[in-house]
């Protein structure tokens, strides 16, 4: 069994990678976004 300390954190890790994905989507859309832009302009 992992202790109470261990889970905590993996949950913070866990956390943390998942705040790093959301916003390299987001980054990566509006990069995305502002070259088709420049592309189509």
């Amino acid at each position: 069994m992992a202790e109470s300390n261990d889970i905590r954190e993996a949950k913070e890790t866990y956390e943390g990678f998942l705040g790093l994905l959301k916003w390299g989507t987001i980054v990566s859309i509006a990069t995305t976004a502002f070259v088709l832009w420049l592309i189509a302009g």
